[in-house]
């Protein structure tokens, strides 16, 4: 939630999709340039901050299809303890 880059995986209408995400739309919007996505397709949703719990401006695109990338165990968190934070 500070500013950086991250993939949400999750399911929708039962397929795959992974949301690409940031806090920094700037940093998003070169990012998705340099993949080429296209900008009409960047959404905004406030997300709310885990660690305090308050709202904060984000930006994701959709993903699925071709474009979603393979589960890496090594690139999951554990997150179990953080509700426990708020």
């Amino acid at each position: 939630m500070d500013g950086g880059l991250w993939l949400h995986r999750h399911i929708w209408k039962g397929k795959p999709l992974v949301h690409m995400v940031s806090t920094d739309r700037d940093r998003l919007l070169a990012l998705g340039d340099a993949l080429g996505l296209p900008r009409h397709h960047l959404q905004f949703k406030p997300l709310k901050d885990p660690r305090t719990g308050i709202r904060r401006d984000a930006w994701h695109w959709d993903l699925g299809g071709p474009v979603y990338p393979p589960h890496d165990p090594r690139l999951t968190i554990d997150t179990s303890d953080l509700k426990s934070r708020i």
